[in-house]
């Protein structure tokens, strides 16, 4: 079996991830190419400097502005808003992928008493009236429901109906996201917006087995290197730790992955086996290895795995966004700083766009960083980019 330095598995996952040397991805196009890559990014309605889809594409999409993703969703339609690793966004060509979601969604729909019949009368509605959000749906009161993706007999939340309903036609996969407005959703017919051929498509997956193997094989697509371990990486899907080595097992038996040691780590990582050719390159030290600064997403998928950044970077990672004030080590929202291989810091930005005013609330260096003129210089270019992407023309630190 290969075995890689630390340093070597770095370098591996920011030139997988697009987060070292010149940029791979560029425009909008590139933008819809990194997600292909990565199977999907999360997606959180915060918006303190940019809600978290567009924070993961401005770290390493060239050019990238906010209304690149919104357009790719909404107008060009070729990325849709559901499901996957908990709220995401993934390329409208892997609806068949997810039919198991839609068909389970519908069983537990039947179980409501009355459901079918509200049902009805909202895609009635959308059908002769179009978008839709639920404040103008024209379904009143209230029922009981357990989350936004999935209906069960365990009602634990009271909530309009009219909300209900479109989101149990959202997750059947009758209803899509047409637009938002803000944080408000409005839904209209998928047949309208996702081709027939992609919409009535059959699952080319056979059973729960492969669709395990499946998503499993994109999730260490998305990280670049993943480890035989428990890892947030693996949110939402239906695995323990012996399904999870037999999976891996399988995976590599087939050759769609390939095992490496780590240096001082003793579980074994996998990578895609597409992938080998930039293993090669990093070995060969052949890789475009030229340093640049990011402002890394809370949710991104270089922080799914926060135990394996810690041990392969030594650098410990928690979003203090639900942290009580008082108990907070760094900010509410604060960013990941990464600089060539290296997590160099964390920064707080708030943007305000009446005023067009990047606001630096907190800036904290890792204990080591020798902040020089470089690292000032660089950190002053990233900061121009970043009030750019908030539509801000100054910062104030």
């Amino acid at each position: 079996m290969l075995t890689i330095s630390k340093q070597q598995a770095r370098q591996f996952i920011l030139s997988k991830q697009g987060l070292i040397g010149a940029y791979r991805f560029i425009g909008k196009e590139g933008a819809y190419d990194y997600i292909c890559q990565a199977g999907c990014i999360q997606f959180d309605p915060v918006d303190v400097c940019g809600k978290n889809a567009e924070l993961t594409l401005q770290s390493r999409v060239g050019g990238f502005k906010k209304s690149m993703l919104s357009e790719l969703l909404y107008r060009d339609r070729k990325l849709i808003d559901y499901a996957d690793k908990e709220l995401s966004i993934w390329p409208v060509g892997d609806w068949p992928y997810f039919s198991d979601y839609r068909e389970r969604s519908k069983e537990l729909g039947m179980s409501f008493e009355g459901l079918e019949q509200l049902k009805k009368q909202a895609l009635d509605h959308i059908e002769k009236n179009g978008p839709v959000c639920s404040d103008k749906l024209p379904i009143k009161g209230k029922i009981y429901w357990h989350s936004s993706m999935h209906w069960s007999g365990n009602w634990d939340k009271e909530s309009l109906a009219a909300r209900s309903v479109l989101e149990q036609l959202y997750t059947d996969g009758e209803l899509v996201i047409h637009h938002k407005n803000g944080s408000r959703k409005y839904y209209d017919l998928a047949r309208r917006h996702i081709d027939a051929s992609i919409l009535n498509a059959k699952n080319p997956l056979k059973d729960k087995e492969e669709f395990i193997r499946w998503r499993m094989l994109r999730r260490i697509g998305a990280v670049g290197l993943l480890w035989d371990k428990n890892s947030t990486a693996f949110l939402g899907i239906d695995i323990n730790a012996s399904k999870r080595k037999e999976m891996l097992s399988y995976l590599a038996d087939e050759g769609k992955i390939c095992p490496v040691c780590v240096e001082g780590i003793k579980q074994t990582f996998y990578y895609r086996i597409e992938d080998d050719e930039l293993m090669r390159q990093i070995l060969d030290r052949k890789a475009d290895l030229k340093s640049r600064m990011s402002f890394i997403a809370p949710l991104d998928p270089l922080m799914w795995d926060k135990a394996l950044i810690y041990a392969l970077w030594d650098f410990k990672y928690a979003w203090e966004i639900y942290t009580p004030a008082t108990k907070r080590k760094y900010g509410y929202y604060s960013l990941p700083i990464i600089c060539g291989e290296r997590f160099v810091g964390r920064i707080e930005a708030v943007s305000d766009r009446k005023k067009g005013v990047l606001s630096v609330k907190g800036l904290w260096w890792e204990e080591g960083v020798s902040v020089t003129k470089n690292m000032e210089a660089k950190l002053k270019n990233t900061l121009k980019r970043f009030a750019s992407f908030n539509d801000c023309l100054d910062v104030e630190i």
